[in-house]
């Protein structure tokens, strides 16, 4: 006679010869434990990938509108410097594309990276809306505000809790 499991996550058999704890008793999950669109993800999760891809295509924009620029002859006071401007803008944009695929995907880290570039973008879009542009500046605070809010939703802190395991060994 076996007694029944102490802790609930305890791969030992209950009584009705299921295991009890695995991956698959995971509310949501699927068979290999990975939450997918039609079994758990938040909708939270979607707005701020969407918001963040979002954002990623307009620096890929404003990058391409820079570069050429660049290429025309356009006066700058320093030209290694504009090409650093450059780089800046494309890193940022793989980046911020980076942080949409793996936040979707439910790993723990974009979460942070999300965070940040929503600070960096309020902190940019309150001078535009003081600054004369209060169009611009409220297409960059609403979903800026948007996605920090959701980022601390507790469904969204529940699905994003994923940690990259390490590489195989051999």
């Amino acid at each position: 006679m076996s007694r029944p499991p102490v802790n609930a996550s305890d791969p030992a058999e209950n009584p009705a010869g299921k295991s009890a704890g695995g991956p698959a008793d995971v509310p949501g999950a699927g068979a290999d434990g990975t939450a997918g669109p039609r079994n758990g993800r938040p909708k939270g999760i979607l707005v701020i990938a969407i918001i963040v891809a979002l954002e990623a295509t307009a620096l890929l924009v404003a990058a391409a509108w820079y570069g050429t620029q660049l290429l025309t002859g356009a006066p700058v006071l320093s030209f290694w410097g504009a090409v650093f401007t450059l780089g800046l803008l494309l890193a940022f944009c793989v980046w911020l594309f980076a942080v949409a695929r793996f936040l979707i995907r439910g790993f723990r880290w974009p979460r942070a990276g999300a965070l940040v570039a929503q600070l960096f973008v309020l902190t940019l879009g309150f001078p535009t809306l003081t600054g004369g542009y209060p169009f611009a500046g409220l297409a960059m605070l609403v979903p800026a505000a948007t996605a920090i809010v959701l980022l601390f939703d507790k469904r969204v802190i529940a699905f994003a809790s994923r940690a990259g395991g390490a590489p195989p060994a051999l």
